[in-house]
């Protein structure tokens, strides 16, 4: 599990992997969380918009999905860098404040089911919305939303 997780927006791929030994920093807007697996989040934010609904799809369901590529391949040391697949940035985008809280409900109940007492204490909803605004800004700009992780 991740202990840092910055999900930010940047201009293009490139300006994200530059990012990998040191993070975004405060150079490009981010939304920070801890111990969560950024990939699996952004998997499960897909899986959301493809059809959404409250309910928990099977976890064997989200492991078949297709999870997020990286940006640059990473090393030994730990830290990956992702992009977001472009549909998943133009839904996040577009989506209602209901579906977001929807999203974050779902997204909460995940992480307790597999993680327990081990769960994060970030609020959730809060980051899911962060990245949100994000992703208006990556439609507006033309840019694109990645994470990393440590």
């Amino acid at each position: 599990m991740a202990h840092d997780i910055a999900f930010f927006l940047a201009p293009d791929d490139e300006a994200a992997a530059a990012t990998r030994l040191r993070g975004p920093g405060r150079a490009l807007r981010s939304v920070t969380c801890h111990f969560i697996e950024a990939d699996s989040a952004i998997a499960e934010w897909d899986m959301y918009f493809e059809k959404p609904s409250a309910e928990l799809p099977p976890l064997g369901r989200l492991h078949e999905w297709t999870w997020p590529e990286y940006v640059i391949a990473p090393l030994n040391d730990g830290i990956e860098v992702f992009a977001f697949p472009m549909r998943l940035t133009r839904a996040l985008a577009g989506a209602s404040a209901a579906a977001l809280d929807e999203l974050a409900g779902r997204w909460s109940a995940r992480l307790r089911s597999e993680d327990g007492d081990d769960m994060t204490d970030d609020d959730l909803t809060a980051v899911l919305k962060g990245v949100a605004r994000l992703a208006v800004s990556a439609v507006d700009t033309g840019g694109g939303l990645y994470s990393w992780s440590y």
